[in-house]
Order: structure tokens, then C-alpha cells, then sequence
């Protein structure tokens, strides 16, 4: 089954070029003009990887971006633009962008590019998870973070995390994480378990954009902000 590329970008021309040379090498592609179109699409139909502009009107591809990554954090994602200033590219690698390519480019380039991260995606570890700049390890109970030391995590404290991070944007309740960790839902469970919460917070604290929100009376919620 060939890759499904999602290609967002206003310049119809360029567009067309892009999406004819994509398919004579052999992948599907989707068309979107814009990053509302763009998020539509992918909510819509998913992709393998998605190629985007920075540039565009409605929804910029970076604001596409931050909000695709808060649906999936682990389709590639690659970068189109004519800017060049440092911020610009650091921003697109924090808000959990893969590669950056400035415009002109040749599409031999952009070809070779999307194929290595179509490889570097098939080779990401199962036991690997992600949320915003962290990595969740569950072979290591491990969690890293750029120029900080690795923590270790209590097995506890690693389930508990991946199953925030499985549901991200959404509740859990609170007697589903106490019947994953313990298999009792009890008073003494929810104490520890809001106990855990509060550590699971403090070891994410050097990302910004993470917080663990407290649905009062029903559960938690891992929730990425702009």
C-alpha cells in the first residue's frame, strides 16, 4: 500500500508540481489550500506524513501544526517555507515539527527527505511516547527531556503517564486509572492516585505547553496548550 502524503499549501502551482511528482514516485497524496483544509483532511482521512507551508491564510502551518500534534504526536511532519530566521525554524521543531525545508527547493530533495522519515517513523520503539518535548520510555520507566537529566519513574508513575498521554485532549476517569494501576477503586486509590498526578506535574514542568488538568469529581486530563 503506497504512503498517503497530505500536502498543505496555498501556492496552487506549486501545489500541483509537488502532488504530481509525490504520486510518479509512488504515493498517495491529499490536497489541502489551507491549514483549516488542512487539519479537516487530516482529521478526515489521516496521513503517513504531512508536508505543509508555513505561509498561508485562515490558519498558518504552524497554528495546523500545533493542532494536529494535540490529535497525533507521532505522524512526521515537514516544513515548507520561504522564512529563514532562526526563530521561525525553532519554532517549528518545538511545536513538534520533523524536518524544515526552505523554498526553492529541488523536489529531488524534498523526495529524499520525506522517504527518511517515512523510514525514521517505522523504526520508532513501541515503548516509546511522546508529549510535547518529552519521551516516555516504558522499558526504562525513563523520561527525557532536552539538556536535562534522564528521571526514573516508579512503574506506577510510567503507567500512569502513558495512559494520560494515550488520551491526550481527553478525560480519563479517575476509577479507570485506578483499576489500570491497582484493579481497586477505592477511596485510599484516589488519594494516591492524586498524589501521583501531583508528581507526574512537577517531572513535567520545563515544557510549558503540558498541563494536567483536574476534571473535579470524574477524572484527568493531559492537555498541550499554544
Amino acid at each position: 500500500m503506497s504512503n498517503r502524503i497530505l500536502l498543505v499549501e496555498d501556492d496552487a502551482t506549486l501545489s500541483m508540481i509537488i502532488s504530481e511528482t509525490l504520486q510518479r514516485d509512488d504515493f498517495e497524496v491529499l490536497t489541502a489550500c489551507d491549514g483549516e483544509d488542512g487539519l479537516r483532511q487530516f482529521s478526515r482521512h489521516g496521513a503517513d506524513l504531512i508536508v505543509a507551508d508555513v505561509m498561508m491564510p485562515r490558519m498558518d502551518g504552524f497554528e495546523m501544526g500545533r493542532k494536529i500534534r494535540q490529535l497525533n504526536r507521532e505522524v512526521p511532519l515537514l516544513f515548507l517555507t520561504a522564512k529563514s530566521e532562526i526563530d521561525d525554524i525553532v519554532e517549528g521543531f518545538e511545536l513538534g515539527g520533523n524536518d524544515y525545508l526552505k523554498k526553492p527547493f529541488k523536489m529531488l530533495e524534498l523526495i529524499v527527505r520525506i522517504k527518511a522519515l517515512l523510514r525514521r517513523n517505522l523504526r520508532q520503539p513501541e515503548n516509546l511516547f511522546t508529549i510535547g518535548r518529552y519521551i516516555l520510555n516504558m522499558a526504562t520507566q525513563s523520561l527525557d527531556y532536552p539538556s536535562k537529566p534522564s528521571l526514573s519513574l516508579t512503574l506506577i508513575e510510567a503507567k500512569l503517564l502513558k495512559e494520560l498521554i494515550l488520551n491526550v485532549g481527553q478525560t480519563v476517569e479517575a476509577s479507570t486509572l485506578m483499576l489500570l494501576i491497582w484493579q481497586r477503586d477505592d477511596p485510599y486509590s484516589r488519594n494516591s492516585l492524586h498524589g501521583f498526578v501531583h508528581k507526574l506535574r512537577h517531572y513535567l514542568r520545563h515544557d510549558s505547553s503540558i498541563f494536567i488538568l483536574n476534571q473535579r469529581g470524574i477524572g484527568y486530563m493531559l492537555t498541550l496548550r499554544n
